[in-house]
């Protein structure tokens, strides 16, 4: 039982630490090209985690390819 939990303890950080590695990129995009283009306001690091994983939730896929 303590394996599984382990296990899944592991899962979770390794989600979180993608989320954080991918939201500096996002941030770093998003405040050198967004507020030039469109004239957006800039985003923090938390801002651009959130977004990072409200647009994994929504734009996320469940292809099935059944042969």
């Amino acid at each position: 039982m303590k394996n599984n939990f382990e296990a899944i303890l592991a899962i979770i950080g390794l989600i979180v630490l993608a989320g954080i590695l991918f939201a500096l990129p996002l941030q770093l995009l998003w405040n050198w090209l967004m507020p030039t283009i469109f004239n957006l306001p800039t985003l923090t690091f938390w801002e651009a985690f959130g977004l990072n994983v409200m647009s994994g939730i929504l734009f996320r896929t469940n292809v099935n390819i059944k042969k």
